[in-house]
């Protein structure tokens, strides 16, 4: 598994409006081969002050796929009309191939 982390760093008054941005948007992700999951993670008390955009892919090749593709190219065009004046700092892109991964076994979460 390969997994990338945006972080982003907000002023406090633009923090409810990145959310509903990412709420409201019209995502492509879930058509994308080898594409898992993506989540927009706020910081809670003591875990920092920056959201991150957590994504999760089957491999490498597929988020490199991914970043060649015209889908990401939509995607990322409408990002960048996020006013600039949000951000107290430039985002933070950093990738993580997967060392072990453990899922819940569905018996025990009833």
């Amino acid at each position: 598994m390969f997994v990338t982390m945006n972080r982003f760093s907000l002023h406090d008054e633009f923090r409810e409006a990145f959310e509903q941005r990412f709420r409201e948007r019209e995502s492509l992700l879930k058509q994308v081969p080898g594409f898992i999951r993506n989540s927009v993670l706020r910081p809670v008390e003591g875990a920092g002050e920056q959201y991150i955009v957590m994504t999760l892919w089957e491999s490498r090749e597929a988020f490199q796929d991914w970043a060649r593709s015209d889908a990401f190219r939509q995607a990322h065009l409408r990002a960048a009309k996020t006013p600039k004046e949000w951000f107290s700092a430039p985002n933070q892109l950093e990738a993580f191939e997967a060392v072990t991964d453990e899922v819940a076994d569905p018996a025990v979460m009833t």
